[in-house]
């Protein structure tokens, strides 16, 4: 039987794609794929049109000008893709500026690749959702049993959480960053995952976009406690610039800086990727927001304490 080859052009299709026993049919990844180590040898199919290591408010500023005169802010090498003679692309419908989207793909090797070629298009904005993507993708590359016993395993985990938690009095509120200048709120399936993890999340709801927030709403709303998941950051370079939110007015005055609950956590690995590990985020989130009842052992890998 003819093994699929496969591009990925989302890293979080990549991590599903391994999840399910598959890793050996990739032949291509983006260049923001990075998990698991053993997939960085794959050629480079991708590339960012803006300066990855500018910091957030230029970023921003990039994406905005980049946006204004097209659709995507990536390049894909089309000439590798075709050489590589894929059987199956998979890319997101989700974010422009978060990976390779599906027009972007349509759009570059609509005369190129052969008409047997599948395309794929993930578009998850909620834990629901990439549950379900997980079983799709699965059945795509016909592993629909792997694609089953992944997500059984990965929702027994998600149960161990809400079983601990179950009769969790407190519910603090919990500001979940996702980006600091301009300042924006994580969104998606972020606000049920802060909910499953024992908290109420605040400016944001389940399965919408990620808002954009003044400084004065995160004041207003006081919340108990702050976390930091920049998208597509480590949490070494969330740090560089976490000025960004110390110089705020009134910032020592929030609820969650006077009881020392500022948290900033790895948006790249963990927060902002639709895959398996979201169910790592949720346990991450339960670390921090419920310390006496659950411990994973992600402290100081996947998140740490902001000591300000």
């Amino acid at each position: 039987m003819h093994q699929k080859r496969i591009i990925s052009l989302l890293p979080a299709a990549t991590e599903i794609i391994c999840a399910l026993g598959l890793e050996g049919n990739l032949v291509g990844r983006s260049h923001e794929c990075d998990f698991p180590k053993s997939i960085q040898h794959l050629p480079v199919c991708s590339d960012a049109k803006f300066i990855s290591g500018a910091n957030n408010a230029e970023i921003d500023a990039q994406v905005k000008e980049i946006l204004t005169d097209t659709l995507s802010i990536y390049k894909i090498d089309e000439e590798l893709i075709q050489s590589l003679k894929p059987d199956l692309i998979i890319t997101q419908d989700q974010c422009k500026v978060c990976a390779v989207s599906e027009k972007d793909v349509e759009n570059a090797l609509s005369d190129l690749l052969s008409k047997d070629t599948q395309l794929i298009s993930l578009s998850p904005n909620t834990l629901t959702d990439i549950l379900r993507e997980i079983k799709e993708v699965a059945i795509a590359l016909d592993v629909e049993k792997n694609g089953e016993q992944l997500v059984e395993d990965l929702q027994e985990r998600i149960d161990l959480v809400k079983h601990k938690l179950k009769f969790f009095p407190d519910k603090p509120t919990v500001a979940m960053i996702e980006w600091l200048s301009p300042l924006m709120i994580a969104g998606n399936w972020i606000p049920e995952l802060v909910e499953i993890a024992g908290g109420t999340p605040v400016l944001a709801e389940n399965g919408k976009h990620s808002p954009f927030v003044d400084w004065q709403q995160v004041y207003d709303a006081n919340p108990d406690v702050i976390v930091i998941a920049n998208c597509g950051f480590t949490i070494g370079r969330s740090l560089q610039e976490i000025d960004l939110l110390l110089n705020q007015p009134g910032w020592r005055d929030v609820e969650a800086v006077k009881n020392n609950r500022v948290y900033i956590a790895d948006g790249n690995a963990y927060f902002n990727r639709s895959g398996p590990r979201i169910v790592d985020t949720i346990e991450i989130l339960a670390e921090i927001i419920t310390p006496k009842y659950l411990s994973f052992g992600y402290e100081g890998k996947g998140w740490i304490k902001f000591e300000s």
